[in-house]
């Protein structure tokens, strides 16, 4: 088995300064510099109908493992999720959300120096996830789903990820249409900022997913990677999730397990355009992949 050391290279600079941030967590060691390299989240679906993975990680033991292979793979942070958010799924009781990843999140959560990010709409979830040992709320529903979960991530001091999506899951591809998808989305980020201020949340804890997949046709997806760049205006943090999503497979004509390169070609593209995070399933090759387009960027941005 390879040592931790040779599964993280070290890594260059990509930006100093102001463009250097810390996103605070609550827990020793635990904060994360944002902006000096890009970070990799990896995804951990704790569900038996998740359109990548197909319930693979479902059971708890399966699910702790995989935990600790994206770990040691190289991700910075693990994205831990019950609920599937894939087109046209039905929304999972917050019981049954919780059964589902409270374990993994208190085992992972203390066998790992790495965060744990709850992927969740439902404050319960939420509530309890950062009693078991999460450090940040990834919300697809920007705080919108449950208005129980801005008072909480208030109270619990906790970043937040507010992430962009038309509708629900349910029907978000029922024909989503823009007139300009950048400038809606940058429209309901800054909307959504705004809440958050009024709310309790500061600016200094939000990152921004413009959502990928969520409420968008296959050229939408390719022109926000294309555009990326101008949610630089936003001065947030932007997190990109591409991974193996179905526009790859749109594009290229293949299934959902035959996406590697595909989401590789996207992830160097959003790194490239500035993304800070990339939400990512395929660990160890997606490191090499963001290091290796960070050191040429280092040449263009000097």
């Amino acid at each position: 088995m390879m040592e931790e050391n040779e599964l993280r290279p070290p890594s260059t600079p990509r930006t100093t300064g102001e463009n250097a941030r810390t996103l605070r967590l609550q827990g020793p060691g635990l904060d994360l510099e944002l902006g000096r390299r890009v970070l990799l989240m990896g995804i951990l679906n704790v569900t038996p109908d998740s359109f990548s993975d197909g319930g693979r990680y479902f059971n708890s033991d399966e699910a702790i493992r995989q935990g600790e292979e994206l770990a040691q793979a190289g991700s910075d942070l693990i994205d831990i999720g019950g609920e599937s958010s894939r087109p046209g799924s039905d929304p999972v009781p917050a019981d049954e959300e919780i059964r589902r990843v409270i374990p993994v999140i208190e085992t992972l959560s203390k066998r790992l120096p790495i965060p744990i990010s709850i992927d969740t709409r439902k404050a319960d979830v939420a509530r309890r996830a950062l009693a078991a040992g999460a450090r940040l709320i990834n919300d697809i529903s920007a705080l919108l789903s449950d208005p129980e979960m801005a008072p909480l991530a208030s109270r619990e001091q906790v970043p937040v990820v507010l992430m962009h999506m038309r509708g629900t899951p349910k029907d978000m591809q029922i024909h989503p249409t823009y007139s300009d998808v950048v400038r809606e989305i940058l429209d309901f980020f800054d909307a959504r900022m705004r809440f958050c201020t009024e709310a309790g949340i500061p600016r200094d804890r939000l990152v921004l997913d413009p959502g990928i997949g969520f409420g968008k046709t296959p050229d939408h997806n390719l022109e926000i990677l294309a555009r990326l760049d101008e949610f630089q205006s936003t001065g947030r943090p932007i997190l990109v999730g591409p991974s193996r999503k179905s526009f790859i497979g749109q594009v290229l004509g293949l299934p959902v397990e035959e996406r590697l390169e595909g989401t590789a070609a996207a992830v160097a593209v959003a790194v490239l355009n500035g993304a800070s995070i990339v939400r990512i399933h395929d660990v160890r090759t997606m490191v090499r992949v963001v290091r290796m387009v960070e050191a040429i960027k280092r040449f263009r941005d000097a």
